[in-house]
């Protein structure tokens, strides 16, 4: 999977996990530098299991997002 179908998926599915629209997540992932992270740790972030990964989002976000 590439780095771009990689953030497009977990875009998609944490936009599922928290019932909130795609570009609101998009947009979530952007300011709090969770895109970024994306693509710079992909090899780290891609061996995760999904289950792992919403909680990674969650955590990060709620830690990024409150400043």
């Amino acid at each position: 999977m590439s780095e771009l179908s990689f953030q497009t998926f977990c875009i998609e599915f944490y936009s599922q996990h928290i019932q909130k629209p795609s570009p609101e997540v998009f947009a979530m992932f952007k300011d709090s530098g969770l895109l970024e992270m994306l693509k710079t740790d992909y090899e780290d972030l891609h061996g995760m299991g999904m289950e792992a990964l919403m909680q990674f989002f969650d955590e990060y976000l709620a830690k990024e997002l409150a400043r």
